[in-house]
């Protein structure tokens, strides 16, 4: 009769275990001693979190790390591509994307300001020192009077351009507190040079046709150029380098998002600065407080 019972039992047991397996996708449960229904464990039940994250270039080394460290906490990061800093801002603004990171404060700051202060930045990710180009010479001296010189037309870069070929030597500024300088604020220039604003991502492809072209590091580096090795000249780093540190922004309204904080502090994280350190050799620095350089 023991025996007979414990047959049956195995019979049951087999035909559940096949009506499950045939089951669609139902949760994994933990065994139940005590009578009740079994618990499902949290791992197997959370939610997978999306985020649409807004970048600059197809170059994204540490936000495609990033993106798989965070894969195994549910986060899951899509990486969307832009050619052109201006519709970054806006598809942020506009709620097509959850947060974005291509920008320093000062162009942060502007279209905020002209926007309601909508966004916000949520943390500091990097410098990353924009340079001087040229297909033509090797250093900022060999340039010649006439010449034609490239570079970005927004106004935070084109003054931060405009700053780096003063640094050059290569004009000199009225006011040097001015971080938003325009070729009206030139005082000197006496090389006559001929200073065309193009669109940044134009920048790097203007290089055959002028003397020297300033390009931001993001567009450098996906137009093949190594800022340590190719550019002729690059912007000195300074105490006074902070309104150029770059940021990752959110809405106001997720400023406190428990999600896109665990993004900031893992794009925060010592193994994430060491591997800019590593990727892009010079291009990039983290700027987080607690980050310590091997």
């Amino acid at each position: 009769m023991k025996r007979t019972n414990l047959f049956a039992t195995a019979l049951l047991l087999t035909g559940q275990l096949f009506l499950s397996a045939c089951a669609p996708a139902a949760p994994a449960t933990q065994p139940s001693t005590s009578g009740t229904a079994p618990a499902t464990t949290t791992a197997q039940t959370a939610a997978v979190t999306k985020v649409r994250l807004g970048v600059i270039g197809s170059k994204h080394e540490l936000w495609d790390q990033i993106k798989t460290n965070l894969a195994k906490e549910n986060i899951e990061i899509e990486i969307v591509e832009f050619t052109e800093y201006t519709p970054v801002n806006q598809a942020l603004y506009d709620g097509d994307l959850d947060l974005n990171s291509f920008q320093h404060h000062i162009y942060f700051d502007s279209f905020n300001n002209a926007n309601g202060n909508k966004l916000v930045s949520i943390g500091d990710t990097f410098l990353s020192p924009i340079g001087l180009y040229s297909e033509k010479y090797k250093s900022p001296s060999e340039i010649k009077s006439g010449d034609t010189i490239a570079i970005p037309d927004d106004p935070t870069n084109l003054g931060r351009a405009l700053k780096v070929l003063e640094s050059a030597g290569l004009i000199k500024l009225k006011d040097a507190s001015n971080l938003t300088p325009t070729q009206a604020d030139i005082a000197e220039n006496k090389l006559n040079l001929t200073i065309t604003e193009l669109n940044a991502a134009q920048t790097a492809r203007s290089l055959k046709d002028v003397a020297a072209a300033i390009i931001n590091t993001d567009l450098a580096v996906d137009a093949g150029y190594s800022p340590a090795e190719d550019a002729i000249f690059l912007e000195p780093v300074t105490d006074a380098s902070q309104p150029y540190f770059n940021l990752i922004a959110a809405q106001a309204e997720d400023k406190d998002n428990p999600v896109f904080k665990r993004i900031v502090q893992e794009y925060q994280s010592q193994a994430i600065g060491d591997l800019m350190l590593e990727v892009y050799k010079g291009a990039q620095f983290p700027v987080w407080e607690g980050y310590q350089k091997k």
